[in-house]
Protein backbone atom coordinates (compact mmCIF):
# COMPACT_ATOMS: atom_id res chain seq x y z
CA UNK A 1 0.00 0.00 0.00
CA UNK A 2 1.25 3.47 -0.81
CA UNK A 3 1.56 6.19 1.81
CA UNK A 4 -1.63 6.90 3.74
CA UNK A 5 -2.85 9.16 6.54
CA UNK A 6 -5.13 8.09 9.41
CA UNK A 7 -7.49 10.37 11.33
CA UNK A 8 -8.34 8.84 14.70
CA UNK A 9 -11.69 9.97 16.09
CA UNK A 10 -13.96 8.87 18.93
CA UNK A 11 -17.51 9.18 17.56
CA UNK A 12 -18.79 9.58 21.13
CA UNK A 13 -16.86 12.84 21.39
CA UNK A 14 -16.44 13.96 17.79
CA UNK A 15 -20.09 14.73 17.10
CA UNK A 16 -21.07 15.97 20.55
CA UNK A 17 -22.02 19.64 20.22
CA UNK A 18 -23.44 19.95 23.74
CA UNK A 19 -21.67 22.75 25.59
CA UNK A 20 -22.62 21.43 29.02
CA UNK A 21 -19.45 20.06 30.59
CA UNK A 22 -20.58 18.58 33.89
CA UNK A 23 -17.96 16.65 35.86
CA UNK A 24 -19.03 12.97 35.82
CA UNK A 25 -22.01 13.99 33.70
CA UNK A 26 -24.34 11.39 32.27
CA UNK A 27 -25.20 10.98 28.61
CA UNK A 28 -28.39 12.97 29.16
CA UNK A 29 -26.47 15.79 30.86
CA UNK A 30 -23.34 16.04 28.70
CA UNK A 31 -24.53 14.65 25.39
CA UNK A 32 -22.93 12.16 23.02
CA UNK A 33 -21.82 12.09 19.40
CA UNK A 34 -23.41 9.64 16.98
CA UNK A 35 -22.56 7.63 13.89
CA UNK A 36 -24.73 10.11 12.02
CA UNK A 37 -22.53 12.99 13.20
CA UNK A 38 -20.13 11.95 10.46
CA UNK A 39 -22.19 13.55 7.73
CA UNK A 40 -21.13 13.78 4.11
CA UNK A 41 -19.98 17.34 4.87
CA UNK A 42 -17.95 16.27 7.91
CA UNK A 43 -16.30 13.46 5.97
CA UNK A 44 -15.56 15.77 3.05
CA UNK A 45 -13.83 18.24 5.38
CA UNK A 46 -11.84 15.46 7.04
CA UNK A 47 -10.73 14.19 3.64
CA UNK A 48 -9.79 17.70 2.53
CA UNK A 49 -7.30 17.84 5.39
CA UNK A 50 -5.27 15.18 3.57
CA UNK A 51 -6.77 12.11 5.22
CA UNK A 52 -7.18 8.71 3.57
CA UNK A 53 -8.40 6.54 6.48
CA UNK A 54 -10.56 7.16 9.56
CA UNK A 55 -9.99 5.07 12.65
CA UNK A 56 -13.38 5.09 14.36
CA UNK A 57 -12.44 4.39 17.98
CA UNK A 58 -14.97 2.77 20.30
CA UNK A 59 -17.32 1.19 17.77
CA UNK A 60 -17.85 -2.22 19.39
CA UNK A 61 -20.22 -2.37 22.37
CA UNK A 62 -18.40 -1.89 25.67
CA UNK A 63 -19.30 -1.70 29.34
CA UNK A 64 -21.11 1.50 30.35
CA UNK A 65 -23.16 2.91 33.22
CA UNK A 66 -25.88 4.00 30.82
CA UNK A 67 -28.82 1.61 31.01
CA UNK A 68 -30.06 0.19 27.71
CA UNK A 69 -31.98 -2.74 29.21
CA UNK A 70 -35.22 -1.58 27.57
CA UNK A 71 -33.58 -2.46 24.26
CA UNK A 72 -32.62 -5.96 25.36
CA UNK A 73 -29.04 -5.00 26.24
CA UNK A 74 -27.84 -6.47 29.53
CA UNK A 75 -26.87 -3.65 31.93
CA UNK A 76 -23.45 -3.46 33.59
CA UNK A 77 -22.65 -3.27 37.27
CA UNK A 78 -21.44 0.32 37.87
CA UNK A 79 -18.73 -0.78 40.31
CA UNK A 80 -16.55 -2.13 37.50
CA UNK A 81 -17.08 0.53 34.84
CA UNK A 82 -14.56 3.33 34.42
CA UNK A 83 -16.38 6.64 34.08
CA UNK A 84 -20.00 7.17 33.10
CA UNK A 85 -19.46 6.15 29.48
CA UNK A 86 -16.99 3.33 30.11
CA UNK A 87 -13.80 2.31 28.35
CA UNK A 88 -14.02 1.37 24.65
CA UNK A 89 -11.48 -1.34 25.51
CA UNK A 90 -13.77 -3.15 27.96
CA UNK A 91 -15.71 -4.92 25.20
CA UNK A 92 -19.04 -6.27 26.38
CA UNK A 93 -20.37 -7.76 23.14
CA UNK A 94 -18.05 -8.45 20.20
CA UNK A 95 -21.02 -8.79 17.86
CA UNK A 96 -22.66 -5.43 18.56
CA UNK A 97 -21.95 -1.73 18.25
CA UNK A 98 -22.01 0.85 21.03
CA UNK A 99 -25.66 1.87 21.54
CA UNK A 100 -24.50 5.34 22.66
CA UNK A 101 -23.64 6.07 19.04
CA UNK A 102 -27.05 5.28 17.55
CA UNK A 103 -29.84 7.76 16.92
CA UNK A 104 -32.26 4.82 17.14
CA UNK A 105 -30.83 2.05 19.31
CA UNK A 106 -32.76 -0.83 17.66
CA UNK A 107 -31.21 0.23 14.31
CA UNK A 108 -27.68 0.67 15.68
CA UNK A 109 -25.95 -1.89 13.45
CA UNK A 110 -27.64 -0.50 10.36
CA UNK A 111 -26.51 2.99 11.34
CA UNK A 112 -22.93 1.73 11.60
CA UNK A 113 -23.17 0.00 8.22
CA UNK A 114 -24.44 3.25 6.74
CA UNK A 115 -21.47 5.06 8.29
CA UNK A 116 -19.12 2.66 6.50
CA UNK A 117 -20.92 3.28 3.20
CA UNK A 118 -20.89 7.04 3.77
CA UNK A 119 -17.18 6.99 4.57
CA UNK A 120 -16.42 5.03 1.42
CA UNK A 121 -18.51 7.38 -0.69
CA UNK A 122 -16.39 10.24 0.66
CA UNK A 123 -13.28 8.48 -0.67
CA UNK A 124 -12.07 7.40 2.76
CA UNK A 125 -11.34 3.98 4.25
CA UNK A 126 -12.54 2.62 7.60
CA UNK A 127 -10.44 1.24 10.45
CA UNK A 128 -11.95 -0.05 13.69
CA UNK A 129 -10.50 -1.51 16.87
CA UNK A 130 -10.09 -5.22 17.43
CA UNK A 131 -9.57 -5.79 21.16
CA UNK A 132 -8.20 -9.33 21.45
CA UNK A 133 -6.52 -9.47 24.87
CA UNK A 134 -9.37 -8.81 27.28
CA UNK A 135 -13.11 -8.19 27.61
CA UNK A 136 -15.41 -6.50 30.11
CA UNK A 137 -15.79 -8.37 33.40
CA UNK A 138 -19.48 -8.97 32.63
CA UNK A 139 -19.00 -9.93 28.99
CA UNK A 140 -22.21 -11.19 27.42
CA UNK A 141 -23.31 -11.08 23.80
CA UNK A 142 -26.99 -10.25 23.43
CA UNK A 143 -26.97 -10.39 19.63
CA UNK A 144 -24.45 -13.09 18.74
CA UNK A 145 -25.24 -14.87 15.46
CA UNK A 146 -27.13 -18.13 15.57
CA UNK A 147 -24.86 -21.04 16.38
CA UNK A 148 -22.22 -18.90 18.15
CA UNK A 149 -21.26 -19.97 21.68
CA UNK A 150 -20.50 -17.07 24.00
CA UNK A 151 -17.07 -16.55 25.50
CA UNK A 152 -16.88 -18.45 28.77
CA UNK A 153 -20.19 -20.19 28.21
CA UNK A 154 -18.68 -23.69 28.31
CA UNK A 155 -15.70 -22.93 30.57
CA UNK A 156 -14.75 -25.22 33.45
CA UNK A 157 -14.55 -22.66 36.23
CA UNK A 158 -12.92 -25.15 38.59
CA UNK A 159 -9.82 -25.21 36.33
CA UNK A 160 -7.34 -22.36 36.75
CA UNK A 161 -6.10 -22.99 33.23
CA UNK A 162 -7.17 -25.09 30.30
CA UNK A 163 -6.89 -24.47 26.54
CA UNK A 164 -10.59 -25.41 26.48
CA UNK A 165 -11.42 -22.35 28.59
CA UNK A 166 -11.81 -18.80 27.28
CA UNK A 167 -10.85 -17.20 30.60
CA UNK A 168 -8.33 -17.74 33.40
CA UNK A 169 -9.82 -18.58 36.81
CA UNK A 170 -8.84 -18.39 40.45
CA UNK A 171 -10.96 -21.40 41.54
CA UNK A 172 -12.97 -21.19 44.75
CA UNK A 173 -11.87 -17.58 45.37
CA UNK A 174 -13.93 -14.41 45.43
CA UNK A 175 -12.86 -11.28 43.58
CA UNK A 176 -11.94 -8.70 46.23
CA UNK A 177 -10.88 -5.41 44.54
CA UNK A 178 -8.75 -2.97 46.55
CA UNK A 179 -11.34 -0.25 46.01
CA UNK A 180 -15.07 0.20 46.44
CA UNK A 181 -16.66 -1.91 43.69
CA UNK A 182 -20.15 -1.00 44.93
CA UNK A 183 -21.11 -4.56 45.80
CA UNK A 184 -19.94 -6.21 42.58
CA UNK A 185 -19.46 -9.95 43.09
CA UNK A 186 -17.43 -12.37 40.99
CA UNK A 187 -17.00 -16.01 41.93
CA UNK A 188 -14.75 -17.59 41.03
CA UNK A 189 -12.51 -14.61 40.36
CA UNK A 190 -11.00 -14.28 36.90
CA UNK A 191 -7.57 -12.95 35.93
CA UNK A 192 -7.51 -9.24 35.10
CA UNK A 193 -6.74 -7.96 31.60
CA UNK A 194 -3.25 -6.63 32.33
CA UNK A 195 -2.08 -10.15 33.27
CA UNK A 196 -2.87 -9.72 36.97
CA UNK A 197 -3.53 -13.22 38.28
CA UNK A 198 -4.72 -12.29 41.77
CA UNK A 199 -8.07 -11.75 43.43
CA UNK A 200 -7.44 -8.13 44.49
CA UNK A 201 -6.82 -5.81 41.53
CA UNK A 202 -6.12 -2.17 42.34
CA UNK A 203 -7.40 0.97 40.64
CA UNK A 204 -4.13 0.99 38.70
CA UNK A 205 -4.92 -2.38 37.14
CA UNK A 206 -7.23 -2.85 34.16
CA UNK A 207 -9.75 -3.93 36.76
CA UNK A 208 -12.76 -3.47 34.45
CA UNK A 209 -11.49 -6.26 32.17
CA UNK A 210 -10.73 -9.96 32.28
CA UNK A 211 -7.90 -11.67 30.42
CA UNK A 212 -8.66 -13.92 27.45
CA UNK A 213 -7.03 -17.34 27.33
CA UNK A 214 -5.25 -18.22 24.08
CA UNK A 215 -3.65 -21.38 25.46
CA UNK A 216 -0.72 -19.86 27.37
CA UNK A 217 -0.38 -21.09 30.96
CA UNK A 218 1.03 -17.91 32.51
CA UNK A 219 0.82 -19.19 36.09
CA UNK A 220 3.08 -22.13 35.34
CA UNK A 221 5.91 -20.58 33.38
CA UNK A 222 4.09 -19.54 30.22
CA UNK A 223 3.75 -23.03 28.75
CA UNK A 224 1.96 -22.96 25.39
CA UNK A 225 -0.76 -25.49 24.59
CA UNK A 226 -1.71 -24.83 20.97
CA UNK A 227 -2.35 -28.39 19.74
CA UNK A 228 -5.24 -28.86 19.39
CA UNK A 229 -6.03 -25.24 18.58
CA UNK A 230 -7.50 -23.50 21.66
CA UNK A 231 -11.20 -22.69 21.65
CA UNK A 232 -10.56 -18.93 22.00
CA UNK A 233 -8.73 -18.89 18.66
CA UNK A 234 -11.82 -20.04 16.79
CA UNK A 235 -14.08 -17.60 18.59
CA UNK A 236 -11.82 -14.63 17.87
CA UNK A 237 -11.37 -15.61 14.23
CA UNK A 238 -15.15 -15.66 13.85
CA UNK A 239 -15.30 -12.15 15.34
CA UNK A 240 -12.64 -10.88 12.91
CA UNK A 241 -14.53 -12.38 9.97
CA UNK A 242 -17.82 -10.93 11.24
CA UNK A 243 -16.45 -7.37 11.21
CA UNK A 244 -14.55 -7.89 7.97
CA UNK A 245 -17.88 -8.76 6.36
CA UNK A 246 -19.09 -5.24 7.27
CA UNK A 247 -16.75 -3.98 4.52
CA UNK A 248 -14.31 -2.25 6.86
CA UNK A 249 -10.79 -1.75 5.53
CA UNK A 250 -8.62 -2.49 8.53
CA UNK A 251 -8.19 -3.35 12.20
CA UNK A 252 -6.13 -1.53 14.78
CA UNK A 253 -5.32 -4.42 17.13
CA UNK A 254 -5.20 -3.33 20.77
CA UNK A 255 -2.22 -4.60 22.83
CA UNK A 256 -1.40 -7.13 20.11
CA UNK A 257 1.80 -8.25 21.86
CA UNK A 258 -0.22 -9.59 24.82
CA UNK A 259 -1.70 -12.19 22.45
CA UNK A 260 0.60 -15.01 21.25
CA UNK A 261 2.22 -14.54 17.85
CA UNK A 262 1.04 -18.01 16.85
CA UNK A 263 -2.58 -16.85 16.99
CA UNK A 264 -1.88 -13.89 14.74
CA UNK A 265 -0.05 -16.08 12.24
CA UNK A 266 -3.06 -18.40 12.10
CA UNK A 267 -5.88 -15.83 12.24
CA UNK A 268 -4.52 -13.03 10.03
CA UNK A 269 -3.68 -15.53 7.30
CA UNK A 270 -7.24 -16.85 7.34
CA UNK A 271 -8.85 -13.38 7.35
CA UNK A 272 -6.66 -12.18 4.48
CA UNK A 273 -7.50 -15.27 2.47
CA UNK A 274 -11.12 -14.09 2.42
CA UNK A 275 -10.44 -10.33 2.56
CA UNK A 276 -7.03 -9.82 0.94
CA UNK A 277 -7.13 -5.99 1.01
CA UNK A 278 -7.80 -5.64 4.73
CA UNK A 279 -4.94 -4.26 6.82
CA UNK A 280 -3.82 -5.10 10.35
CA UNK A 281 -2.09 -2.53 12.58
CA UNK A 282 -0.56 -3.76 15.84
CA UNK A 283 -0.28 -1.76 19.03
CA UNK A 284 3.07 -3.05 20.24
CA UNK A 285 5.71 -1.62 22.56
CA UNK A 286 8.53 -4.17 22.47
CA UNK A 287 11.00 -3.34 19.66
CA UNK A 288 12.66 -6.75 19.93
CA UNK A 289 9.36 -8.25 18.73
CA UNK A 290 8.74 -5.86 15.84
CA UNK A 291 10.08 -8.09 13.08
CA UNK A 292 8.40 -11.12 14.58
CA UNK A 293 4.98 -9.47 14.41
CA UNK A 294 5.55 -8.33 10.85
CA UNK A 295 7.13 -11.51 9.48
CA UNK A 296 5.34 -14.17 11.54
CA UNK A 297 2.27 -12.28 12.77
CA UNK A 298 1.56 -10.95 9.28
CA UNK A 299 0.86 -7.45 10.53
CA UNK A 300 1.01 -4.73 7.92
CA UNK A 301 2.00 -1.91 10.28
CA UNK A 302 3.11 -1.42 13.88
CA UNK A 303 2.84 1.49 16.33
CA UNK A 304 6.19 3.30 16.56
CA UNK A 305 5.61 4.60 20.06
CA UNK A 306 8.81 3.64 21.86
CA UNK A 307 10.89 4.62 18.84
CA UNK A 308 9.96 7.67 16.81
CA UNK A 309 7.19 9.00 19.09
CA UNK A 310 9.34 8.92 22.22
CA UNK A 311 12.26 10.41 20.29
CA UNK A 312 10.28 13.33 18.89
CA UNK A 313 8.63 13.98 22.22
CA UNK A 314 12.02 14.03 23.91
CA UNK A 315 13.33 16.53 21.36
CA UNK A 316 10.27 18.79 21.69
CA UNK A 317 10.65 18.68 25.47
CA UNK A 318 14.32 19.67 25.10
CA UNK A 319 15.44 16.47 26.82
CA UNK A 320 17.03 14.83 23.77
CA UNK A 321 19.02 16.11 20.79
CA UNK A 322 17.52 16.24 17.32
CA UNK A 323 20.24 13.88 16.08
CA UNK A 324 18.43 11.08 17.96
CA UNK A 325 16.01 10.96 15.01
CA UNK A 326 18.80 9.21 13.14
CA UNK A 327 19.05 6.54 15.82
CA UNK A 328 15.27 6.09 15.87
CA UNK A 329 14.93 5.28 12.16
CA UNK A 330 18.11 3.21 12.10
CA UNK A 331 16.83 0.98 14.91
CA UNK A 332 13.97 -0.14 12.67
CA UNK A 333 16.12 -0.30 9.55
CA UNK A 334 14.51 -2.52 6.95
CA UNK A 335 11.02 -2.17 8.45
CA UNK A 336 10.90 1.61 8.85
CA UNK A 337 8.16 1.84 6.22
CA UNK A 338 6.02 -0.56 8.29
CA UNK A 339 5.89 1.72 11.33
CA UNK A 340 2.85 3.92 12.01
CA UNK A 341 4.09 7.36 13.04
CA UNK A 342 2.09 9.71 15.27
CA UNK A 343 2.43 12.47 17.86
CA UNK A 344 -0.98 11.99 19.49
CA UNK A 345 -3.51 9.26 20.13
CA UNK A 346 -6.03 8.47 22.86
CA UNK A 347 -3.33 7.09 25.20
CA UNK A 348 -0.81 9.92 24.93
CA UNK A 349 -0.79 13.51 26.14
CA UNK A 350 -2.13 16.18 23.85
CA UNK A 351 0.78 18.16 22.36
CA UNK A 352 -0.75 21.45 23.49
CA UNK A 353 -1.41 20.20 27.03
CA UNK A 354 0.50 21.40 30.07
CA UNK A 355 1.98 17.91 30.29
CA UNK A 356 3.67 18.20 26.88
CA UNK A 357 4.59 21.38 24.98
CA UNK A 358 1.76 23.76 25.90
CA UNK A 359 1.15 24.83 22.30
CA UNK A 360 0.38 22.77 19.19
CA UNK A 361 2.43 25.15 17.05
CA UNK A 362 5.63 23.75 18.58
CA UNK A 363 4.96 20.36 17.03
CA UNK A 364 5.48 21.48 13.44
CA UNK A 365 9.05 20.21 12.91
CA UNK A 366 8.25 16.94 14.68
CA UNK A 367 5.13 16.45 12.59
CA UNK A 368 7.14 17.01 9.42
CA UNK A 369 9.50 14.22 10.48
CA UNK A 370 6.63 11.86 11.35
CA UNK A 371 4.97 12.51 8.00
CA UNK A 372 7.91 12.70 5.57
CA UNK A 373 11.00 10.90 6.85
CA UNK A 374 9.93 7.50 5.50
CA UNK A 375 7.21 5.91 3.37
CA UNK A 376 5.40 4.84 6.55
CA UNK A 377 1.80 5.90 7.23
CA UNK A 378 1.16 8.74 9.65
CA UNK A 379 -1.74 9.38 12.03
CA UNK A 380 -3.27 12.42 13.69
CA UNK A 381 -5.77 12.43 16.54
CA UNK A 382 -8.95 14.47 16.15
CA UNK A 383 -8.35 17.96 17.48
CA UNK A 384 -4.57 17.70 17.10
CA UNK A 385 -4.80 19.81 13.97
CA UNK A 386 -6.56 22.49 16.05
CA UNK A 387 -4.19 22.50 19.02
CA UNK A 388 -6.61 20.77 21.42
CA UNK A 389 -5.28 21.10 24.98
CA UNK A 390 -6.91 18.08 26.62
CA UNK A 391 -6.80 19.85 29.99
CA UNK A 392 -10.41 19.29 31.04
CA UNK A 393 -11.48 17.44 34.18
CA UNK A 394 -14.16 15.28 32.62
CA UNK A 395 -14.85 12.85 35.44
CA UNK A 396 -13.04 9.54 35.69
CA UNK A 397 -10.37 11.18 33.57
CA UNK A 398 -9.10 14.15 35.55
CA UNK A 399 -6.84 16.95 34.34
CA UNK A 400 -4.28 14.67 32.74
CA UNK A 401 -3.52 16.25 29.37
CA UNK A 402 -5.56 13.64 27.53
CA UNK A 403 -9.01 13.65 25.97
CA UNK A 404 -11.08 11.26 28.07
CA UNK A 405 -12.10 7.90 26.64
CA UNK A 406 -14.18 7.15 29.74
CA UNK A 407 -16.54 10.11 30.01
CA UNK A 408 -19.33 11.86 28.10
CA UNK A 409 -17.84 15.15 26.98
CA UNK A 410 -17.57 17.71 24.23
CA UNK A 411 -14.19 18.62 22.73
CA UNK A 412 -14.15 22.40 22.51
CA UNK A 413 -11.82 22.76 19.52
CA UNK A 414 -13.81 20.21 17.51
CA UNK A 415 -17.05 21.97 18.48
CA UNK A 416 -15.60 25.30 17.31
CA UNK A 417 -14.54 23.77 13.98
CA UNK A 418 -17.78 21.79 13.49
CA UNK A 419 -20.02 24.79 14.27
CA UNK A 420 -23.01 22.54 15.04
CA UNK A 421 -22.58 20.43 11.93
CA UNK A 422 -21.71 23.14 9.40
CA UNK A 423 -17.99 22.28 9.56
CA UNK A 424 -17.01 25.73 8.38
CA UNK A 425 -14.49 26.51 11.13
CA UNK A 426 -16.38 29.66 12.07
CA UNK A 427 -15.60 29.29 15.76
CA UNK A 428 -11.85 28.84 15.41
CA UNK A 429 -9.26 31.37 16.51
CA UNK A 430 -6.70 32.68 14.04
CA UNK A 431 -4.03 30.53 15.68
CA UNK A 432 -6.19 27.40 15.33
CA UNK A 433 -6.86 28.21 11.67
CA UNK A 434 -3.13 28.70 11.08
CA UNK A 435 -2.31 25.34 12.69
CA UNK A 436 -4.98 23.51 10.70
CA UNK A 437 -3.68 25.12 7.51
CA UNK A 438 -0.21 23.78 8.33
CA UNK A 439 -1.54 20.25 8.81
CA UNK A 440 -3.49 20.50 5.58
CA UNK A 441 -0.44 21.59 3.60
CA UNK A 442 1.82 19.00 5.19
CA UNK A 443 -0.53 16.05 4.76
CA UNK A 444 -1.22 16.87 1.12
CA UNK A 445 2.52 17.12 0.50
CA UNK A 446 2.88 13.75 2.22
CA UNK A 447 0.35 12.13 -0.10
CA UNK A 448 1.21 13.87 -3.37
CA UNK A 449 5.00 14.14 -3.52
CA UNK A 450 6.50 11.04 -5.12
CA UNK A 451 9.77 11.71 -3.32
CA UNK A 452 7.92 11.00 -0.06
CA UNK A 453 5.52 8.26 -1.15
CA UNK A 454 8.03 6.29 -3.22
CA UNK A 455 11.46 7.87 -2.90
CA UNK A 456 14.80 7.43 -1.18
CA UNK A 457 15.75 9.18 2.06
CA UNK A 458 19.24 10.48 2.82
CA UNK A 459 19.90 11.60 6.39
CA UNK A 460 22.32 14.56 6.52
CA UNK A 461 22.72 14.70 10.28
CA UNK A 462 25.94 12.67 10.53
CA UNK A 463 27.66 14.98 8.03
CA UNK A 464 26.88 18.00 10.21
CA UNK A 465 27.78 16.77 13.69
CA UNK A 466 31.00 18.83 13.67
CA UNK A 467 29.52 21.72 11.70
CA UNK A 468 29.83 24.89 13.82
CA UNK A 469 27.02 26.52 11.79
CA UNK A 470 24.63 23.61 12.42
CA UNK A 471 23.48 22.58 15.89
CA UNK A 472 22.65 18.87 15.82
CA UNK A 473 20.82 19.25 19.11
CA UNK A 474 18.32 21.69 17.64
CA UNK A 475 18.36 21.02 13.90
CA UNK A 476 17.79 18.12 11.55
CA UNK A 477 18.02 17.80 7.76
CA UNK A 478 17.49 15.16 5.10
CA UNK A 479 16.73 14.63 1.44
CA UNK A 480 13.87 12.72 -0.16
CA UNK A 481 14.27 11.87 -3.86
CA UNK A 482 12.35 10.04 -6.56
CA UNK A 483 13.51 10.19 -10.21
CA UNK A 484 13.93 13.93 -10.88
CA UNK A 485 11.90 14.99 -7.84
CA UNK A 486 14.14 16.23 -5.04
CA UNK A 487 13.01 17.52 -1.63
CA UNK A 488 15.37 19.11 0.87
CA UNK A 489 13.83 19.07 4.35
CA UNK A 490 15.34 21.25 7.09
CA UNK A 491 13.98 21.52 10.64
CA UNK A 492 14.51 23.89 13.54
CA UNK A 493 13.56 22.55 16.97
CA UNK A 494 14.86 25.69 18.67
CA UNK A 495 12.70 28.44 20.16
CA UNK A 496 14.69 31.12 18.32
CA UNK A 497 15.06 32.05 14.66
CA UNK A 498 18.45 31.17 13.25
CA UNK A 499 20.59 31.10 10.15
CA UNK A 500 22.21 27.78 9.45
CA UNK A 501 24.59 26.06 7.05
CA UNK A 502 23.90 22.48 5.98
CA UNK A 503 26.83 20.45 4.69
CA UNK A 504 25.95 18.01 1.91
CA UNK A 505 28.60 15.28 1.70
CA UNK A 506 29.84 13.73 -1.53
CA UNK A 507 28.23 10.43 -0.49
CA UNK A 508 24.80 12.07 -0.63
CA UNK A 509 25.27 12.98 -4.29
CA UNK A 510 26.44 9.44 -5.04
CA UNK A 511 23.59 7.77 -3.15
CA UNK A 512 20.94 10.00 -4.71
CA UNK A 513 22.56 9.85 -8.16
CA UNK A 514 22.90 13.63 -8.30
CA UNK A 515 25.73 15.40 -10.13
CA UNK A 516 27.46 18.10 -8.13
CA UNK A 517 27.29 21.79 -9.00
CA UNK A 518 23.87 21.56 -10.60
CA UNK A 519 21.94 24.80 -10.26
CA UNK A 520 18.47 24.41 -8.78
CA UNK A 521 15.50 26.68 -8.45
CA UNK A 522 13.69 25.98 -5.21
CA UNK A 523 10.65 27.00 -3.18
CA UNK A 524 9.15 25.96 0.13
CA UNK A 525 6.12 23.69 -0.28
CA UNK A 526 4.90 24.80 3.15
CA UNK A 527 4.81 28.49 2.27
CA UNK A 528 1.41 30.03 1.70
CA UNK A 529 1.94 30.45 -2.05
CA UNK A 530 4.00 27.27 -2.40
CA UNK A 531 4.79 26.64 -6.05
CA UNK A 532 3.52 30.09 -7.01
CA UNK A 533 5.60 31.88 -4.40
CA UNK A 534 9.12 33.22 -4.39
CA UNK A 535 11.70 31.06 -6.14
CA UNK A 536 15.35 31.14 -5.19
CA UNK A 537 18.36 29.64 -6.90
CA UNK A 538 21.28 27.62 -5.58
CA UNK A 539 24.04 25.30 -6.74
CA UNK A 540 24.46 22.18 -4.62
CA UNK A 541 27.91 20.74 -4.08
CA UNK A 542 29.90 19.08 -1.31
CA UNK A 543 32.33 21.99 -0.86
CA UNK A 544 29.89 24.80 -0.14
CA UNK A 545 27.25 24.41 2.58
CA UNK A 546 23.64 25.29 1.84
CA UNK A 547 22.69 28.47 3.73
CA UNK A 548 19.17 29.15 4.95
CA UNK A 549 17.26 31.18 7.55
CA UNK A 550 15.00 29.09 9.77
CA UNK A 551 12.16 30.44 11.95
CA UNK A 552 11.73 29.08 15.49
CA UNK A 553 9.90 25.75 15.82
CA UNK A 554 9.43 25.49 12.05
CA UNK A 555 10.48 23.37 9.13
CA UNK A 556 10.95 23.85 5.44
CA UNK A 557 10.23 21.36 2.68
CA UNK A 558 12.19 22.75 -0.24
CA UNK A 559 11.35 21.44 -3.69
CA UNK A 560 14.36 21.69 -5.97
CA UNK A 561 14.04 21.87 -9.75
CA UNK A 562 16.89 21.92 -12.26
CA UNK A 563 14.86 23.90 -14.78
CA UNK A 564 15.18 21.15 -17.38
Amino acid sequence: MSKFVIYQALPRLFGNYTTVHKHHGTLEENGCGKFNSFTAKALSEIKSLGITHIWYTGIIEHATKTDYSTFGITPCHPGIVKGQAGSPYAVKDYYDVDPDLAEHVPNRMKEFENLVKRTHRAGLKVIIDFVPNHVARQYHSDVKPEGVTDLGENDHEEWAFSPLNNFYYLPYQQLSPQFDAEGYEEYPAKATGNNFFGTSPTQHDWYETIKLNYGVNYQEGGQKQFDPIPDTWYKMLDILLFWSSKKIDGFRCDMAEMVPIEFWNWAVTKVKKEYPEIIFIAEIYNPSEYRNYICNGHFDYLYDKVGMYDTLRGIMSRNHPAMNITYAWQKVGGIEDKMLNFLENHDEHRIASGFFSGNGIYAQPSMIVAATLTKAPVMIYFGQELGEHGMDSEGFSGVDGRTSIFDYWGVKTIQAWANKGKFDGAGLTDEQKELRAFYKKLLHITLNEKAITDGLMYDLEYANLNNSKFNSREQFAYFRKYADDLLFIILNFHDKDLETDVIIPREAFQYLNLPENLTFEYYDLLEENGQNGERLSTALDSKNPFKIKMPAWKGKILKLKTGK
